[in-house]
């Protein structure tokens, strides 16, 4: 399978997947500002929206899956003995996405506005304020002493919240969330982390040789 990821992105929580389940991804980077792709692939004929992620499927039609939310439950179902998602049509199942459609809305989609300046000063603050309460409330979720947002099991909520903590770049404060802030160091320490990382710098900075070669 190919995935398709941008530097430091959503896609990482795709790859973390990937990872934990050990998969062997092939990684083809796209570079949002110049539209240029490591592979020299055009991205617009994979996914005509033009954001990442996107993974390719091994199949006779060579599908290509988008958002991160699709695609992480689509690898975790393909491998239930790795516990990553509860069961299809469970109570459990259903909590999850609830979580994971709170991630994507409350937390990855605040941050795009903030990180590319679209923002009147109000509009900036309102939304600050709105993601540092959605961290806030990860935060109390995190109060009882469980390791993961669901409980013991590491799961693909975890993998998304991990990869969209961009509260640096646009400028929330939740350095004083310390369940939230311990809880993205464990996620650090976990190898399926620090392979995703690692992978992700490489292909970036192979693409970048080539288009300054």
């Amino acid at each position: 399978m190919k995935l398709y990821i941008a530097d430091q992105t959503c896609s990482e929580a795709v790859q973390i997947i990937a990872n934990e389940l050990g998969l062997e991804l092939e990684l083809v980077h796209f570079d949002v500002w110049d539209r240029s792709t490591s592979s020299g692939e055009d991205f617009a004929k994979v996914n005509p929206l033009l954001y990442v992620p996107a993974l390719q499927l091994d199949n006779e039609q060579k599908d290509v899956l988008t958002e991160t939310i699709v695609i992480t439950s689509y690898l975790a179902d393909t491998f239930p003995e790795a516990n990553l998602v509860p069961p299809q049509g469970s109570l459990e199942r259903a909590k999850l996405n609830q979580l994971l459609t709170f991630v994507a809305t409350e937390i990855a989609q605040k941050h795009i506005p903030l990180m590319r300046k679209l923002l009147t000063e109000e509009g900036t603050e309102w939304t600050r304020n709105k993601l540092v309460n959605a961290y806030t409330t990860l935060d109390q979720r995190l109060s009882d002493g469980r390791p993961y947002l669901t409980g013991d099991q590491f799961t693909v909520a975890d993998a998304y919240v991990w990869a969209t903590m961009w509260h640096e770049r646009s400028g929330a404060q939740i350095g004083h969330l310390k369940h939230l802030m311990a809880y993205k160091a464990r996620i650090d320490g976990r190898p399926s982390a620090k392979k995703t990382i690692e992978d992700q710098a490489q292909i970036v900075a192979q693409h970048k040789a080539l288009t300054t070669a």
